[in-house]
């Protein structure tokens, strides 16, 4: 079979699932180790063994995704701003909504001082504490603490800082006893906030439901335990970001009035009000 026989396959086998053509794309263009542009401008020779050889891998790889399976997952990686993540079962999956509160952290940032201390509650892939860095490198001189207490994320958090070679410091603790005694100029955090129980599409089934799921009726028991924790952590003026699902808004800004001011909501890619800042009072 061809490159694009195999894309054809690939299309009409996952479009029996509502799965978009993309994927199709990102499966094979892994396999055959080229970006998913190069499938259709890059000529790819294969002879016969490599295509059967091909074939099988993109055959297994399509049988996942039609069971839900992520691509991320399937491919290993998830692209977020400029790098790619290493994932995996056991981490959530960075999001293009995330970027945009990475986005606005590293525009306040140069309302402090040098050096400015950031620590990203809840790491994760470490997608919000690495970009942070790395972005800054060279122009700011930022301390960077990512927060995780999961086991199964800690070894996806270790992979990408050692991937992306940048000076993130590792914290294994939950949000309420993370760095006690200290204070820092930035709390960043993406905590899971989805209500209990909550209908999810079927590719979140395979991720961590530690990651996802808030608690109880609104989802809020997490996020308020990360407020409570920015709150210790955060020196006066300091500055709090806080990703949150559209309903939310409201609850998190009752939250934070005791503590925080110059609350502001910001909507995501689509609209959607998705992430908090506020400064520690």
């Amino acid at each position: 079979m061809s490159v694009r026989e195999l894309l054809k396959f690939g299309k009409e086998q996952l479009a029996t699932k509502n799965i978009g053509a993309v994927d199709a794309e990102l499966l094979l263009a892994n396999i055959l180790g080229v970006n998913r542009m190069e499938l259709h401008s890059k000529v790819i020779e294969m002879d016969a063994e490599q295509a059967q050889e091909n074939k099988e891998l993109y055959t297994k790889a399509i049988a996942q995704r039609l069971t839900g399976m992520p691509t991320q997952y399937i491919v290993g990686t998830a692209p977020f701003r400029y790098l790619e993540y290493e994932v995996g079962p056991g981490v959530l999956i960075p999001r293009p909504e995330t970027e945009l509160l990475v986005d606005e952290v590293l525009h306040q940032l140069n309302t402090f001082a040098e050096p400015v201390s950031v620590v990203d509650l809840g790491s994760g892939t470490g997608a919000i504490a690495i970009s942070i860095s790395s972005e800054t490198s060279g122009k700011k001189e930022i301390h960077v603490v990512a927060v995780e207490k999961s086991p199964e994320a800690l070894i996806w958090l270790n992979k990408n800082i050692a991937k992306h070679d940048v000076p993130v410091r590792i914290i294994e603790s939950d949000a309420a006893h993370a760095l006690e005694g200290i204070k820092c100029d930035v709390v960043v955090a993406n905590p899971p906030y989805l209500p209990d129980g909550a209908k999810v599409p079927q590719e979140l089934i395979f991720e961590p439901a530690m990651a996802l799921f808030g608690g109880p009726a609104n989802g809020m028991a997490i996020p308020n335990e990360f407020i409570k924790a920015a709150a210790r952590l955060l020196k006066s003026g300091g500055l709090f970001a806080i990703e949150h699902n559209e309903l939310q808004g409201p609850l998190i800004a009752n939250e934070l009035e005791a503590d925080f001011e110059a609350i502001a909501l910001h909507n995501d890619l689509t609209q959607r009000p998705r992430f908090t800042t506020a400064r520690r009072k």
